[in-house]
């Protein structure tokens, strides 16, 4: 499949690799389709464990929003995963976004919000001691706070956690951070960081050269609609200086970055990067080398293809794999870099299920 990505006022298109020539890893359901209880699984979370083992998980039900929708949780051991267990559950209110990571004593924890909608969420955690095996019972976090809004915080080396957060109000998006220098006993909100629609206008939009008629393609730039940007992803680039990647629904459709030069407490004004953003999640990892990764669907429209970038300075992204081009929605990834350096995605296939890639390290490019 060729991709042209033409950038609107300017004379030059740039054209994207061919998907085909991309690397395509193979990976596996954590469990079949239409095997399980709930027909409908989205918004996945992973984490290592201490014994090398995965533990992910997600919210499944119905579909997206109904009331019986829980967060389900599976357990990859010996090359396989274990059927899926019920962790968290809302009577008749469905529960959302599950984010799973250890801080620094660590305590690994696991963090969901409940509601009937985005807006209307609270959230709650749970902790467990033991890698997972037990749990603790849930605490309701103080209205306000959400803690990582969909992928996993950043745990800086003094222990300091630095969470990406938002709220989607109507009409209108804004990212927050929620810092916490005491393992979660207490958090500090900071923001908002947001996204004017006076720098989208003045931004670039992206045209989908999928869609052959001209008309056709203008129509998408003018039907897109201008929210701002939620779920970002925090990653550390060196020393104190974070940067955030967030999800943007703009009619520039481009990811949306903002830095902090002083550990997260403070944040520069945001900015378009140049990697285009369906309005869809997305996930970074920096590499212990230094460089950066990016799983995200990198096209303006649509939730296919799902490909992994990278970069030396977490600016400018190269392709290098596609783990999914077929019609249909891959999305919301959660990406992980273990301890022996190889990289564990997890991701939303077809709605139906949750499917789980493993990548060495030595497959991805300098």
């Amino acid at each position: 499949m060729l991709l042209l990505l033409t950038l609107l006022g300017l004379s030059v298109c740039a054209q994207a690799p061919q998907v085909a020539a991309l690397a395509h890893p193979k990976g596996e359901f954590i469990f079949a389709p239409g095997s399980t209880s709930f027909p409908s699984s989205h918004a996945s979370t992973n984490v290592e464990l201490n014994n090398g083992d995965i533990l992910a998980a997600w919210f499944g039900g119905t579909h997206e929003g109904a009331p019986d929708v829980a967060i389900w949780m599976a357990h990859f051991h010996a090359g396989h995963w274990s059927a899926p267990v019920e962790i968290a559950r809302e009577h008749e209110i469905p529960t959302w976004n599950p984010v799973l990571f250890h801080t620094l004593d660590g305590r690994l924890w696991l963090y969901y919000k409940a509601g009937e909608n985005a807006a209307s969420w609270s959230a709650s955690r749970r902790v467990s001691t033991d890698q997972g095996k037990t749990w603790s019972a849930p605490e309701r976090l103080p209205a306000g706070l959400l803690g990582p809004i969909r992928a996993k915080p950043l745990v800086m080396a003094d222990g300091t956690i630095v969470a990406g957060s938002s709220v989607e109000a109507y009409k209108t998006w804004a990212c927050w951070i929620e810092r916490s220098t005491d393992g979660g006993v207490t958090w500090k909100k900071i923001g908002p960081i947001t996204l004017t629609e006076a720098q989208d206008q003045a931004e670039p939009h992206i045209v989908d050269m999928r869609i052959a008629d001209p008309k056709l393609r203008q129509k998408q730039i003018d039907e897109r609609d201008f929210k701002g940007i939620i779920q970002p992803t925090v990653v550390s680039l060196g020393g104190q200086h974070l940067r955030l990647y967030a999800r943007s629904l703009s009619r520039a459709a481009k990811i949306v970055v903002a830095d902090s030069h002083d550990g997260g407490q403070t944040w520069s004004k945001t900015r378009f990067l140049q990697v285009p953003n369906n309005n869809s999640g997305l996930d970074v990892v920096v590499l212990r080398d230094g460089r950066v990764v990016l799983l995200c669907n990198n096209v303006p429209y649509g939730r296919t293809p799902l490909t992994l970038l990278v970069s030396r300075d977490g600016e400018h992204f190269k392709p290098f794999a596609t783990l999914e081009d077929a019609p249909g929605e891959y999305s919301y990834p959660a990406l992980i870099q273990r301890r022996d350096g190889d990289l564990e995605m997890t991701y939303t296939w077809q709605r139906t299920t949750i499917k789980h890639v493993h990548l060495k390290l030595s497959e991805v490019p300098r």
